[in-house]
């Protein structure tokens, strides 16, 4: 399957300024799998190394971690010839191995010419440790999501439509009305498949919906170990309460994070430490409210007014135990849920194509759900989960602000509407 951090890793390899590059990201995103197919594709040999499956490693690393003590040791393990340039190593799982992370600030300083890239789950977390020696300044750090809506489609071996939605998109025409009705289908199932590439890859073999929830129920039974195997025991039951709750926050009208619905009386204090580690494993994301439009957003953001996406949509549904039935008819048993699953999709869309995102609001109470610097400009985004709905809030934004145009996420097809950028919600991928 086609991931379009490939892209990313051809650019590294060829770069003069390369460091080693750690690849973070959520379990179960496809980081061993990317990881190894590029270097099957790009360097004469790999030589992987895994510090779960094989915990002796450490011990190598305990004892030196200079790069010409490392190197002959490595080569002998993975039991081939490690060249400068011509081997791709891998240390996969590096969380549990402080010392490897640590190595990398020497194979940069002392060693430039091993290519190395190394992985791990919840490496945000793992960094965050008080005795631990990050290699700032020494490492390139890119973070892998789940597959969007276009790698999905590519997958399913939709290639021509996904290159007519982008000339779509990018002259403002609509797509014929049957592709666009295919289109609509394709992305009713990415919500219910999401873009975990295990799941992605048995929805294209088999359409088995149950199959992929079944793999689903399984990552998220992944997770929630995670909780607890790296956690503070403190923090354990907090983060699993705050992780359970976030589907109920984006059933409310008001898809922001009210602490008071995790539990009666539940304060800021008692689970912002929860929330941070489900951000830094990369389970879920915040997006503040930002007070003012200006440059930068970030400088202008309200720390205690934000929302909380998950990071997959299809362990999104398989968490709120919808069928794939709910979601691609779309019944009327779900019409709180719809809001807050369109918001969490176009988030997903946006934050894999390296957007800030952050919400507005008036005093009023009007609500753009998002704000994002687009080619230097601060671009409102409204998301619809149908095409039958008035945008006010947006409107309202526009009359203040005056933006040199706004963007509609619905179901309604391309087009252009009073200064407003008409895209269909299965070309998010495209903004």
């Amino acid at each position: 399957m086609y991931r379009k951090i490939t892209n990313f890793l051809e650019s590294w390899k060829k770069s003069q300024y390369r460091k080693p590059l750690i690849l973070q990201g959520a379990r179960q995103v496809g980081k061993t799998y990317s990881i190894l197919e590029f270097g099957r594709t790009h360097y004469e040999n790999v030589a992987y190394f895994n510090f779960e499956t094989n915990p002796k490693l450490n011990e190598t690393f305990d004892e030196n971690i200079s790069p010409d003590y490392l190197i002959p040791i490595l080569s002998h393990i993975a039991n081939q010839t490690i060249v400068k340039e011509k081997t791709l190593i891998v240390f996969d799982e590096v969380q549990l191995c402080e010392r490897a992370l640590t190595s990398l600030k020497y194979f940069c300083e002392n060693a430039p010419d091993y290519h190395i890239i190394v992985a791990g789950s919840l490496l945000g977390v793992a960094v965050n440790r008080t005795k631990f020696s990050f290699p700032v300044g020494k490492v390139d750090i890119k973070t892998l999501y789940p597959m969007d809506m276009e790698e999905f489609m590519l997958a399913l071996g939709q290639k021509d439509l996904v290159k007519r939605i982008q000339k779509c998109f990018n002259t403002n025409t609509p797509l014929p009305s049957a592709l666009h009705d295919m289109a609509i289908e394709l992305y009713r199932q990415y919500l219910v498949v999401g873009g975990m590439p295990e799941c992605v890859m048995q929805f294209a073999q088999t359409t088995d919906y149950i199959l992929v929830r079944h793999t689903q129920d399984t990552i998220l039974a992944s997770y929630l170990n995670d909780m607890s195997k790296y956690n503070n025991l403190n923090e354990i039951k907090k983060t699993r309460l705050v992780y359970d709750n976030i589907t109920v926050q984006l059933s409310k009208k008001n898809t922001r994070f009210q602490y008071k619905l995790i539990k009666k009386g539940g304060r800021a204090s008692e689970f912002e430490n929860a929330i941070e580690w489900l951000c830094l494993s990369g389970i879920v994301s915040q997006v503040y409210k930002t007070e003012q439009i200006k440059k930068p957003l970030e400088n202008y953001r309200d720390i205690d007014s934000f929302k909380i996406y998950v990071s997959d949509l299809g362990l999104l549904c398989a968490k709120k135990d919808l069928t794939a039935t709910d979601i691609l008819y779309m019944v009327d048993e779900i019409n709180d849920f719809k809001g807050g699953m369109a918001e969490n999709y176009a988030n997903v869309q946006l934050t894999i194509n390296g957007y800030n995102t952050y919400y507005w609001e008036s005093e009023r109470g009007a609500e753009v759900d998002f704000v994002i610097q687009r080619n230097g400009q601060l671009i409102p985004i409204e998301v619809k989960s149908a095409d039958n709905t008035r945008a006010k809030s947006l409107r309202i934004y526009m009359n203040t602000y005056k933006p040199e145009y706004a963007i509609k996420l619905s179901t309604k097809n391309f087009g252009l509407e009073d200064n407003k950028k008409i895209v269909p919600l299965y070309a998010a991928f495209c903004i």
